[in-house]
């Protein structure tokens, strides 16, 4: 529990001199400026990349350390697994401890065990890591919540919108910086880059973030135990989370697989191709802002209805791709990459809107079990999508991802979705 010892020194603070004080308390900035919105979006975008890094480096990082393709296709696993067991073991601390130390201390870490990849020997550290590597990335569930409390009430959706378009940028540009990264230095330097820019962020947070007030007193227990009042209490949130977590299954199946299935015949494509695909999906994160003004003026449940229908047709286009050349095919895999990509990203500003207006006092442990059940469903996907594609080949990939969006439209058409609460 030393984490939480740590954060609780934020205490401690309060009686330094101001001339010590490295930043002023939520209290003191009224306004979220752009400056500051710009620090929360880079923040988000650095932090949430770092979980992504590896998805295409698989086949050079396999053939470099001797490990099999079920065996590498641990790596997204294990670190999206982390990345759901950090959100629900550690994000809930953001409504009892200062959300701006909690932010410094994962960025430390985070920057520390990016260093451990990088001179990994072997896969079975590499696996160790990852799953740490997740752990800590949660800082970005931390920034989002941080901004929703800055923001006011009527731009709520636009600010988080904006946010989670640096989140997402980084999610998908980490793939094209990744592999081009890789393809001409190597793997491990993909590591120690992305280590040095989360260590950027952490200085840059320490000057800019404003400190924020707790608000409740619960125990650590407690604040664990009342994720599950929250789940039995809102019907919103079951929705948002059980829709979003059956797009991520699809989501996540298709980026797990896809470095492996181009680095196979009849493409044999290196890691940079594969990462470049990211910019494909990188034009459906411009859509997150329009997402939150929508979000704002016409609600939100209308945004859900549309990522997750957009989603719907991007991946099952791809149904199209063995009657296609293999130029072709790939023109097709990246027209898909937009569509369901902008789907899954609005679908998920909506929902957070949805799930921030439930009760601002527990704003973290609702974003927690929102994403710890998305972030579920992405380790899903990447567990079973190298499962699919080594049993029944790229096709039965492209069903599973339908077949659980469709699953996620449904969701969102039940009667009773349109209510907030």
């Amino acid at each position: 529990m030393s984490f939480i010892r740590a954060v609780h020194g934020t205490a401690a603070n309060a009686s330094l001199p101001a001339a010590v004080r490295p930043a002023p308390s939520v209290a003191a900035s009224p306004s979220l400026s752009s400056g500051l919105r710009l620090l929360l979006a880079a923040s988000a975008g650095l932090s949430v990349a770092s979980i992504y890094y590896s998805q295409p480096m698989l086949g050079v990082m396999g053939a470099t350390i001797g490990a099999s393709d079920t065996a590498v296709g641990l790596v997204p696993m294990l670190t999206q697994l982390g990345y759901a067991l950090g959100i629900l073991l550690l994000t809930p601390l953001g409504d009892r401890f200062d959300r701006r130390r909690i932010i410094l201390i994962k960025a430390a870490l985070l920057s520390v065990a990016l260093l451990l990849g990088g001179i990994a020997p072997g896969i079975q550290l590499l696996l160790v890591v990852s799953f740490a590597v997740g752990l800590t990335a949660t800082l970005a569930q931390d920034i989002v919540p941080a901004a929703a409390t800055l923001a006011a009430e009527h731009e709520r959706g636009k600010v988080v919108g904006t946010v989670m378009t640096g989140l997402l940028l980084g999610i998908l540009l980490s793939r094209v910086i990744s592999g081009v990264v890789a393809e001409n230095f190597g793997w491990r330097a993909m590591y120690m880059v992305a280590a040095a820019s989360v260590a950027f962020i952490g200085v840059a947070a320490w000057r800019g973030l404003p400190r924020f007030s707790p608000t409740n007193t619960l125990s650590y227990g407690a604040l664990l135990g009342s994720l599950a009042s929250l789940w039995r209490k809102y019907g919103a949130l079951r929705r948002a989370a059980l829709a979003q977590g059956l797009i991520s299954i699809g989501f996540s199946a298709f980026w797990s697989t896809l470095a492996v299935m181009l680095h196979g015949a009849p493409f044999h494509l290196g890691s940079a191709a594969a990462g470049a695909f990211g910019l494909a999906g990188a034009a459906g994160a411009l859509g997150a802002p329009v997402a939150g003004r929508i979000a704002d003026r016409f609600g939100p449940e209308v945004v859900t209805r549309l990522g997750a229908g957009l989603t719907v047709v991007s991946f099952a286009t791809m149904f199209a791709t063995p009657w296609l050349e293999p130029n072709h095919r790939l023109w097709l895999i990246g027209a898909s990459a937009i569509g369901f990509d902008l789907g899954a990203q609005i679908t998920l500003v909506a929902h957070q809107t949805i799930v921030f207006g439930i009760d601002p006092a527990a704003r973290s442990r609702l974003n927690a079990v929102l994403f710890v059940t998305m972030f579920i469903g992405m380790s899903v996907g990447a567990a079973s999508g190298s499962l699919v594609l080594a049993h029944w080949g790229w096709m039965a990939v492209t069903l599973l991802a339908t077949l659980t969006s469709l699953a996620a439209l449904l969701v969102r058409l039940l009667p009773g979705a349109r209510a907030v609460r």
